[in-house]
């Protein structure tokens, strides 16, 4: 009798979901991813430059952070840029609508900002000047991020591309405006009047501030307001919330138009506080720098929470800040701080996939004693052939 059974071989690896993962587990694992890419952006700088080496490397990544309290201020002020920043797309991740414009709508506040100032500063007083230049900032921020909302609403667009796509064409119209303002000029428009900081206001305080209202005004709305809770509904069942009695389109537009006032707000502090100026030649080179795609980042790995944002940025800074004096003391280019904050994020989304699966490996079969196999089954007489006996 022949056996037609087939043995299914087990895979060397597989996966399964880790169930009621304790947060003890969790942050022990991102500690340890942490500490992992500090190390390996020391290995990859010693390989890079023999001037570093790793003594020096430690030395200079927290002399770069910490070496001076104008170093620690500068690093705080960047910290509160990058969590409004981050606070701005976090409603709408939350709602599961995938808005990549954060930097797109800041360039657009910088750019409202900028067009009221080049144009009254001087000509009425400052304050008048400070108030239509942070109201402008909001207007077109808010309308670079409604647009996309009501083609969602609308027409169910894709959100993600669209945003992508509004960040690309910011950055246009910011040029357009340099090129019409200051023809002849260097390639970035200088404010000495019509600006917050030229009242000699710190430039520090007012956006540490800002950024710690607003980080407690989002938490309390995420947490306890009716607009948070419908928002956490949409983002987790249209459905059930269209079945609830919720209008899933007005939340989607409500939603865009707080985060467009928020970027907006974040605009308004690169040009009238920060920089005393405006920049637009590419999205890196321009006024908000490429700080919103890193929002994004920040704002997805502290799982949309406001108070665990502001630590992810400033591991964020801290690594940037570092990483730029290890940078200078070694010569390794301008673009030597963005691949060690690359590294940096490549391990910390590691940590996610470590967090939710494990990893099973095939095990190895026991050895069966000789004396202990199953003897061979006898073999079936073949049949004899047609027209032989």
């Amino acid at each position: 009798m022949v056996n037609n059974t087939k043995h299914v071989k087990e895979p060397l690896v597989h996966l399964t979901r880790r169930l009621n993962v304790s947060p003890l587990f969790a942050w022990l694992i991102r500690i340890g991813a942490f500490i992992l890419s500090i190390l390996v952006c020391c290995i990859v700088s010693c390989i890079l430059s023999p001037k570093v080496n790793f003594g020096s490397f430690f030395k200079y990544l927290f002399e770069g952070a910490f070496g001076s309290s104008k170093l620690v201020t500068t690093l705080l002020r960047d910290l509160a840029i990058y969590l409004i920043l981050a606070l701005a797309v976090t409603p709408c991740f939350q709602m599961r609508y995938w808005n990549i414009g954060g930097e797109g709508q800041a360039m657009m506040g910088a750019f409202g900002c900028s067009l009221v100032i080049a144009n009254t500063a001087g000509k009425m007083p400052v304050w008048a000047t400070i108030a239509l230049s942070f109201a402008a900032a909001l207007v077109m921020s808010v309308l670079w991020a409604v647009i996309p909302a009501l083609f969602k609403a609308k027409w169910n667009t894709n959100e993600t591309l669209l945003t992508l796509m509004f960040n690309y064409i910011a950055v246009c119209l910011g040029a357009f405006l340099i090129k019409k303002v200051e023809p002849k000029g260097t390639g970035i428009l200088a404010f000495k009047e019509g600006t917050l900081s030229s009242l000699g206001v710190s430039d520090f305080w007012i956006i540490f501030l800002v950024a710690a209202v607003m980080t407690v005004f989002m938490y309390v709305y995420q947490k306890y307001s009716k607009h948070g809770y419908e928002i956490s509904v949409v983002g987790e069942s249209p459905n059930t919330a269209r079945y609830v009695g919720i209008n899933t389109k007005k939340v989607v537009i409500r939603t865009l138009l707080l985060c467009g006032l928020i970027s907006g707000v974040a605009g308004y502090l690169l040009v009238s506080v920060k920089d005393s100026s405006f920049l637009s030649d590419s999205t890196t080179q321009s006024t908000v720098a490429g700080r919103g795609f890193t929002a994004v980042l920040i704002s997805w790995l502290a799982h949309f929470h406001p108070l665990a944002m502001a630590l992810t940025s400033f591991l964020v800074v801290f690594i940037n800040r570092g990483a730029t004096q290890v940078g200078n003391m070694a010569r390794l280019g301008n673009s030597y701080a963005g691949m060690m904050v690359g590294i940096f994020f490549f391990f910390i989304i590691a940590t996610e996939f470590f967090i939710n699966f494990q990893i099973h490996f095939r095990a190895k079969a026991p050895a069966v004693p000789k004396e202990d196999r199953p003897a061979p089954a006898p073999e079936e007489p073949k049949p004899a052939e047609p027209g032989r006996e």
